[in-house]
């Protein structure tokens, strides 16, 4: 007999099924007993009032995988209305350990820490995977999107030969006796992508080896990146960028509604343009000094309610970031030098996304290494491919984590990433 997912038992009702999960909660009452089957489309129940079949379901412990034959009944009190009658339960391994939290509650009541040292079990509950399912419907809008706009997918490496790209700490690792790196983002490679096809994205870990301690920093977290070529400026890629947040939405929408059911989460609408604002009218708005190079959390926390406010809108661009605070490959404001052709997308209040034009010719690349004071030697492999011809060009690159917890109002990022690695934690 094949198997019946929880979520399929209405389209079954009146016939015998077989469903297979893990023990989510017993109830012995007097008279009956309810067995409460979880599996990854939800819950089912099972009544037993036989007592052979009671006197085996009160060997069981929660978690244990179990399998069930019965007859599928209405019943309007519970899960999708109805359950399953007349049973026969067979366990499919020996009991389970129950896990040192309740699963079956509403809401994980153990602290954080606690959930992370037990992670596999954890991510069982429905809050936890809920967030992951989020997580994966917008991974899922975000290749749908760009595919729609004629990108290609391209994998990069993840262990490079020097520490060039962002100026942000590295990983250190020994390849075949000499040294090597995880790589900070896969920028270098994407823009020499933007040569062959144009238009490229990436879904990929990153490493970041900076020492922060907060609720918004991982040491690896997944990068959604993308490039591409033949722009004007950077609002070229302010304008894929809206459509591509929209699309990831839309697929969030379509496809974990049960998940946002679960975690009681409406997703905001994309404005058809998002409001934008130049960095020096950023700092005004934040109430920060007109000298401040960039922008504090608690000015970022500023400019989103005030987008809300003025604009009803949960995104912001800030344009214009001061180029001493960009990398070198940034290209600068042509009316405005000392400030870039970058951007950042603030999603209620928190920065999400780093983007911009990038410098395309060579000889750009030379001076803004030189004006720099760094070496041209380490990134002669990269810049190579521009004595070649490559056309304007720029990207932006979503932090998925951080995106998946402004969305669920997560308060630490930890809370919608299955195994994360930060300045305390390489395990589980």
């Amino acid at each position: 007999m094949q198997r019946t997912l929880s979520h399929q038992l209405p389209a079954r009702i009146g016939t015998t099924v077989r469903i297979a999960g893990w023990v989510h909660r017993r109830r012995l009452l007097k008279s009956v007993a309810f067995l409460i089957v979880r599996d990854a489309a939800g819950l089912a129940q099972v009544v037993v009032t036989d007592l052979a079949v009671r006197a085996e379901l009160e060997k069981l412990t929660e978690e244990t995988v179990v399998e069930v034959v019965g007859t599928a009944t209405p019943n309007g009190t519970a899960p999708a209305g109805v359950e399953l009658t007349d049973p026969t339960v067979r366990p499919l391994g020996p009991p389970a350990t129950p896990p040192p939290f309740d699963l079956y509650r509403p809401a994980l009541t153990a602290s954080l820490p606690t959930q992370l040292d037990n992670a596999p079990t954890a991510l069982r509950h429905p809050t936890r995977s809920a967030a992951l399912r989020i997580s994966a419907a917008a991974v899922a809008g975000f290749r749908a999107t760009l595919d729609a706009h004629d990108f290609v997918e391209i994998h990069t490496p993840k262990v490079v030969s020097s520490s060039t790209e962002s100026g942000a700490n590295v990983f250190a690792l020994d390849w075949f006796g000499r040294p090597a790196y995880l790589a900070q983002s896969p920028q270098f490679y994407k823009q020499l992508m933007v040569g062959v096809f144009e238009r490229v994205y990436e879904v990929g870990p990153v490493f970041r080896a900076e020492p922060h301690d907060t609720v918004r920093h991982l040491a690896q977290y997944t990068s959604l990146d993308a490039e591409l070529g033949f722009v004007t400026d950077h609002r070229d890629v302010m304008r894929v960028l809206r459509d591509t947040v929209a699309g990831m939405l839309d697929a969030v929408n379509g496809r974990a509604g049960s998940a946002l059911a679960t975690l009681g989460v409406t997703p905001p609408q994309v404005p058809a343009e998002i409001p934008a604002v130049h960095f020096t009218e950023a700092l005004t708005i934040a109430g920060a000094p007109a000298d401040e190079p960039d922008l504090a959390p608690a000015h970022e926390r500023a400019l989103g309610e005030w987008a809300l406010r003025e604009h009803g809108s949960d995104f912001l661009f800030v344009t214009g970031y001061p180029m001493a605070k960009r990398p070198f490959y940034t290209h600068p404001d042509p009316a405005r030098p000392a400030y870039s052709n970058g951007f950042d997308l603030l999603f209620r209040g928190l920065e999400l996304v780093t983007g911009g034009q990038r410098l395309h010719r060579h000889a750009d690349y030379l001076a803004a290494l030189a004006a720099r004071g760094e070496p041209v030697e380490p990134y002669v492999g990269y810049l190579d491919a521009f004595r070649h011809g490559m056309p304007p060009h720029g990207g932006f690159a979503i932090g998925l984590e951080r995106f998946v917890a402004r969305l669920v109002g997560a308060a630490n990022v930890r809370e919608v990433t299955a195994f994360p690695r930060d300045l305390h934690r390489l395990t589980p």
